[in-house]
């Protein structure tokens, strides 16, 4: 199959790693459909659309199924069918375990953890339609290699994914239908910009700025990642060169974590 003829679906789409996919889907000839919870997706698609490419916006909620199911209505009414979907939307609060909320908790989890799992069902009901095998790729976290202060929530939520990841690999594996993760560890988002400054606070008395530049020292690679990097190795993965790999879980962290 011809790249201009997959559909592929991402969440978490209106910014940061899930823009980034997005956009290079678009640019490797695939017809996109962007969900996120925030009207800034339709920006993107703009964006999309303005050098040429495929794409839709459709505002939703990866922890309702009714949402999800609509999303990928949508990209079947659209484009006629579904081939990849990339479950990308996540959140993520900091805080010390005596002050953390149960809402706090469960909403990580919904949306990270639940999110995928609705996604996941829903990609494969559509992939299984046509017959001809698909990819899901799934966000994790450097947190879903080990955990860290004050983001237990997270990185429980981030386990959860590689638990989901590796059970649905096995099951439709027969199916082609490969399923993986990625591993992203300090990339320049918006996302990273609230971790400097909120574990910031938290671990002393750091400017903003400071502690990112501290860990990033302790990067081997000596700097922080782009979402656009992130975005290869998502290609990668839902390109005909990956057919072989599923139940995977790859690191792009500048070799932060070998594992």
């Amino acid at each position: 199959m011809q790249s201009r003829d997959r559909v592929a679906v991402i969440t978490g789409a209106s910014r940061g790693i899930g823009a980034a996919i997005a956009t290079r889907f678009s640019q490797d000839g695939l017809a996109v459909v962007l969900n996120a919870n925030e009207p800034s997706v339709h920006d993107v698609v703009d964006r999309i659309r303005a050098a040429g490419g495929r794409a839709i916006a459709v505002e939703g909620d990866v922890t309702n199924a009714e949402s999800v199911s609509a999303l990928y209505d949508e990209a079947e009414r659209a484009f006629g069918r579904v081939d990849i979907s990339v479950q990308n939307a996540g959140v993520i609060t900091i805080a010390r375990i005596e002050e953390m909320t149960e809402s706090e908790w469960d909403k990580v989890l919904a949306v990270n953890t639940k999110g995928v799992f609705l996604c996941c069902r829903e990609a494969i009901a559509r992939i299984r339609k046509h017959g001809q095998g698909g990819r899901l790729i799934n966000t994790a976290s450097g947190q879903a290699r080990q955990g860290f202060i004050f983001t237990p929530h997270y990185a429980a939520s981030k386990f959860g994914v590689l638990g989901i990841t590796q059970s649905l690999a096995r099951e439709v594996a027969k199916e082609r239908i490969t399923v993986n993760a990625f591993c992203p560890g300090i990339i320049g988002t918006d996302m990273w910009s609230y971790n400097d400054t909120n574990w910031g606070k938290l671990l002393g008395n750091y400017k903003p700025g400071e502690l990112m530049e501290e860990w990033v020292r302790n990067i081997p690679m000596g700097r922080s990642g782009t979402a656009e990097e992130v975005a290869a190795l998502v290609s990668f993965l839902a390109g005909p060169d990956a057919s072989y790999i599923t139940g995977q879980a790859i690191n792009v962290d500048g070799g932060l974590i070998m594992s």
